[in-house]
């Protein structure tokens, strides 16, 4: 006698030694669940040629025509000219996008994938491979931002190489070319104290030209772990009336170039007579400091636009090479 009893959740569940709530968590794609219950759970699916109604097909199918973009920084000028170019793209394409700080937290890794984005995208030198694999893991579309070398990713996951590392070696060259053989490294703020890896793009591209130009390098000659721009410029003074010679300073943004100056200028040194400085990302503060600033500038528009018709593709399904690179300009001013 042919049993024609219809496949339930519950069998697809007790087949793959899984809750129903893993099993409706799969079918909907709504939650993160980890790869190995997801493979259990799609292979128990195929063996009983499960097939779920159409209201489980509806939802996998719902769009949400959103996309979130995380970022380290969000107050940064970069990120909002960023967000707001992409933002302009991403409405032509019939999405509204979401700026948000990255939290670096389980908590936060579910609520983003429980939020059903159409797409992520991720500008993160700190956001960690485990999190990213599990947006991977639940079929998200995906771009990253080569802020910082990343291991093993899938072909259908975009990247955009924004020229950070080639940028970053550009200004070491470009202090290397005016006389300066002693440059300190001005690392990225931290409300916990964290300290750039070398697979951080900008720290990398300077340490490998350091190297290459045969400048003298220690350790010494890079301020990382500050929690404010107060503790930067004190830190500055401190390694430099401390015997540490100085007579060229990179900051990896604006920001922190400036703030490098006002040390300068306290210690009643001339920028650029005694000591240069180069920040990047050619923010606006870059144009109205005194002296104005030498910075490093990125292509943001076409970063931006890049990066939506990259999502889109892959939203769509479409093959094609997911990945993009763009090169810097540097802007020279009176701070070199």
């Amino acid at each position: 006698m042919i049993n024609n009893k219809r496949v339930t959740r519950a069998d697809v569940a007790k087949h793959a030694n899984v809750s129903e709530t893993i099993v409706s968590y799969v079918i909907n794609n709504n939650r993160y669940v980890s790869r190995e219950k997801r493979e259990r759970v799609e292979a128990a699916i195929r063996e009983l040629n499960y097939r779920p109604n159409n209201v489980a097909r509806t939802l996998k199918g719902k769009q949400s025509n959103q996309i979130i973009f995380i970022a380290d920084q969000i107050t940064n000028e970069y990120f909002s000219r960023i967000v707001s170019n992409m933002d302009k793209f991403a409405y032509n394409h019939g999405y509204l996008i979401s700026l948000c700080a990255n939290r670096n937290s389980q908590e936060f890794v579910s609520q983003v994938i429980s939020r059903q984005y159409d797409g992520i995208i991720i500008s993160s030198t700190s956001f960690p491979d485990e999190y990213v694999q599990q947006f991977i893991d639940a079929n998200i579309p995906l771009v990253l931002f080569m802020n910082r070398r990343y291991h093993n990713i899938p072909k259908n996951v975009g990247i955009i190489n924004s020229g950070l590392y080639s940028g970053a070696r550009e200004c070491v060259k470009h202090l290397a070319a005016k006389g300066r053989r002693h440059i300190l490294y001005i690392d990225r703020i931290s409300s916990k104290g964290t300290k750039s890896t070398m697979d951080d793009l900008r720290l990398s591209g300077f340490v490998d030209q350091m190297h290459e130009s045969k400048l003298e390098f220690t350790e010494k000659q890079i301020i990382a772990g500050c929690y404010s721009e107060e503790q930067v410029e004190e830190e500055i003074i401190k390694r430099i009336q401390n015997g540490l010679k100085v007579d060229g300073i990179f900051g990896r943004n604006d920001m922190l170039a400036c703030v490098a100056m006002s040390a300068v200028k306290r210690m009643n040194l001339k920028v650029p007579e005694d000591i240069s400085v180069i920040g990047y990302d050619n923010s606006s503060i870059s144009r109205f400091c005194s002296p104005k600033l030498t910075t490093m500038e990125m292509q943001q528009e076409e970063i931006s636009h890049a990066a939506i018709d990259m999502l889109q593709r892959i939203i769509d399904g479409k093959e094609g090479d997911l990945k993009a690179s763009f090169k810097t300009n540097l802007i020279l001013r009176e701070s070199t």
